[in-house]
C-alpha cells in the first residue's frame, strides 16, 4: 500500500470513527473545553491526512512537484517512496484533493465575508438604535445600552468588538446575573469562539456529505456556549448564570412543551444545575495531549519511508 493511499484511508477512519468515540463518551459536556479542543485536533488530522496524501500523490505524479518536494532528501529517501512508478490514480488523486483545498477555502472566505457583512448589518442597526453622543467616535465603547423590551445580550466581535446588553435585561437581572451574563459573553470574545464557529461552518456547508463536518460545526455551536457558561460560572457559581439563562430566556417559549430553536438553553440551565463530577486535572491533562497526539499520526505515516530510509 502506497503512503498516500495509506493516508486516505487513515483520514477516512479518523472521520467516521472519532465522531462516534465523542458522542458516546460522557465527558464531553462536564468538560466542553477539553472537548473543543479534541474537536479541532480530530478536524485538523482529517484535514492533514488530506493534505499529505495530496502533496505525495503530486510528487507521484509530476517530476516538476518530486523534484522540488524532495530536492534536499538523499537518493535514498526518494526510492524509499516508490514515487517514480506512478499509478493512473496518482494525478487524479492530486487533482481532487487540490480543489477540495481551493474549495473548503473559497468556502471560508465565503463564510467570513457573511459574517462581516452581517456585523456591519447590526452595527448600523445599532447605531440607528443607539446613536452616537457628540464627539464619540464610532466602536470607542465596548459595551452598547440598547432600550428595547426585550431581554438580551451578546457580543458583536470585530475590530472594534462591543458588548450589547438590553435595557429590558438590566431590569430582569438581579445581583450577579448580569456579571455573568457579561462573563459568558466577554468568554466568547476572549477565546475568539467566532472563528470556530466561521471554520466549522465553512467545511459544513462545504462539504454537507462529510458527515465528520457537520457533527463539527453543531458540536462548535453547541460546546462554545458551555465553555462560556464555565467561564462565568467559575467567576459567580453555577446557579448564578443559570437563574441569568431563565431570566433572559423565559418569555420566549423555550421552556414550553413546543420549544423554539433555542431549545439548547433548557439543556444548559440543568447542567449547570445539576451536580457534576469534574475530570481531575491529571485526567484533564492527559486528555489534552492525547488529543494534541492526533494529528501527529498523519505525519508520522507520512514521513516513516523518509526516516527508515536515512536509518
Amino acid at each position: 500500500m502506497t503512503v498516500p493511499v495509506a493516508l486516505l484511508l487513515l483520514g477516512a477512519f479518523v472521520a467516521v470513527v472519532a465522531p462516534r468515540l465523542l458522542a458516546r463518551a460522557d465527558w464531553t459536556e462536564r468538560e466542553p473545553i477539553v472537548a473543543l479542543w479534541v474537536w479541532q485536533c480530530v478536524v485538523a488530522a482529517v484535514l492533514l491526512c488530506c493534505a499529505l496524501s495530496m502533496t505525495l500523490s503530486a510528487a507521484s505524479a509530476w517530476q516538476a512537484v518530486r523534484g522540488r518536494l524532495f530536492a534536499p532528501a538523499p537518493h535514498g529517501v526518494v526510492e524509499a517512496y516508490a514515487l517514480r512508478a506512478p499509478g493512473p490514480w496518482a494525478a487524479t488523486v492530486a487533482v481532487t484533493l487540490a480543489l477540495g483545498g481551493v474549495w473548503t477555502a473559497a468556502m471560508l472566505v465565503r463564510e467570513v465575508r457573511r459574517a462581516r457583512s452581517r456585523r456591519r448589518q447590526r452595527r448600523a442597526e445599532l447605531l440607528v438604535r443607539a446613536p452616537l453622543l457628540p464627539g464619540e467616535e464610532p466602536g470607542a465603547e465596548r459595551l452598547v445600552l440598547l432600550e428595547a423590551e426585550r431581554p438580551d445580550a451578546w457580543w458583536l466581535p470585530g475590530p472594534a468588538p462591543q458588548l450589547v446588553i438590553t435595557t429590558a435585561a438590566l431590569r430582569r437581572l438581579k445581583g450577579h446575573q448580569l456579571d455573568a451574563v457579561l462573563a459568558h459573553e466577554t468568554g466568547h470574545a476572549r477565546w475568539r469562539h467566532d472563528w470556530l464557529l466561521h471554520c466549522s461552518g465553512a467545511l459544513a456547508s462545504g462539504f454537507p456529505q462529510v458527515g465528520v463536518f457537520a457533527s463539527f460545526r453543531d458540536q462548535m455551536h453547541h460546546l462554545v456556549e458551555l465553555a462560556a457558561d464555565d467561564v462565568a460560572s467559575r467567576r459567580f457559581g453555577r446557579l448564578t448564570i443559570a437563574l441569568a439563562l431563565v431570566e433572559l430566556n423565559e418569555d420566549r417559549g423555550v421552556f414550553g412543551p413546543c420549544p423554539t430553536p433555542q431549545a439548547h438553553v433548557p439543556l444548559r440551565v440543568h447542567r449547570l444545575l445539576a451536580p457534576q463530577s469534574r475530570l481531575s486535572p491529571v485526567h484533564r491533562l492527559r486528555l489534552t495531549a492525547a488529543a494534541a497526539l492526533i494529528p501527529l499520526v498523519p505525519l508520522l505515516v507520512a514521513f516513516v519511508p523518509g526516516l527508515r530510509a536515512l536509518g
